[in-house]
């Protein structure tokens, strides 16, 4: 069964406020997908949607050809792991477990078990006696252990401390080259989970600024460093996205792939040209001053 996603001019409307506008993306299995945006971008409404916890005000959503709103055939493939409120659960993991087991017809117990113990969690404790960092480590070992073809984790990290982070980005990238789907990883902290993703989408008030390969969004941005009126003569009329300077050395940030004349250029005035990180593109890109379409 081919589950691909395919959203075109999604919006969702509260009242007055538009939490998602116009939103149009396709995804495909087999890919990690970072899902990246400030706080109330609009990330966990999109993903909700998707998970069919919502349903859009207006435009089509399709997963595997079909609406998966309310759709028995769609709705079981869809793994959506948030943050849960757990202050009123008596039972221990191991129930989870049963509960997994019963609903999630890929789930996998024996890894279930094995996760857990990589992150020493109790299978005999009332979960809601473990701390928070071990919340988030239980539903990312349901998340996982699914193997739900449809797999969406939304800012689940939150809790962790950094060791736990790290083995869950590990397990990650293992359990896709072991049982390849599609992973939809969210997120406003991006320096140490860009690697994960094959493809970036960038939300910024509900508007979809970005939707490429990571590569490709990386090879789009670069910071020209050198003496101040040279870079100033490289850089006009490109997409300036941050200045620095130091007496007279001066660094831009700029956004738009480099032809290779301008390299040549670049080289012929002395000015270093050196790769921007995703993070660094996604905080200039979704400043409070202003949007990206407005930076063209």
């Amino acid at each position: 069964m081919n589950l691909n996603v395919k959203a075109t001019n999604l919006s969702l409307q509260y009242k007055e406020f538009e939490a998602i506008k116009d939103v149009s993306f396709s995804l495909e299995q087999g890919k990690i997908y970072g899902l990246i945006g400030r706080n109330g971008a609009g990330k966990t409404t999109l993903l909700s949607i998707l998970a069919s916890f919502m349903d859009r005000s207006s435009g089509t959503l399709e997963i595997g050809g079909e609406d998966p709103f309310e759709n028995r055939r769609i709705m079981p493939h869809v793994n959506f792991v948030y943050e849960t409120d757990y202050s009123e659960e008596y039972e221990p993991i191991k129930r989870y477990f049963d509960f997994a087991e019963r609903y999630r017809f890929s789930f996998d117990r024996e890894y279930a078990t094995d996760l857990a113990a990589r992150f020493k969690l109790p299978l005999d404790k009332p979960i809601k006696k473990l701390s928070s960092g071990m919340q988030s480590a239980l539903n990312v070992t349901i998340g996982l252990a699914s193997r739900s073809p449809i797999t969406i984790f939304d800012e689940s990290y939150r809790g962790m401390d950094a060791p736990t982070r790290e083995l869950f980005y590990k397990e990650v990238l293992e359990e896709q080259a072991r049982y390849p789907r599609m992973m939809i990883l969210s997120t406003h902290l991006v320096s140490e989970m860009d690697y994960l993703f094959d493809h970036v989408l960038i939300l910024d008030r509900g508007a979809l600024l970005v939707n490429e390969p990571y590569d490709e969004i990386i090879s789009r941005g670069a910071s020209i460093t050198g003496e101040a009126n040279n870079v100033d003569q490289f850089v006009n009329g490109m997409n300036q996205l941050s200045i620095k300077q130091l007496g007279a050395t001066k660094s831009v940030m700029v956004y738009g792939e480099l032809t290779e004349k301008e390299v040549r250029i670049a080289e012929e005035l002395s000015l270093e040209v050196g790769p921007v990180s995703l993070q660094e593109l996604f905080i200039h890109l979704t400043e409070e001053e202003g949007h990206y379409e407005n930076k063209q």
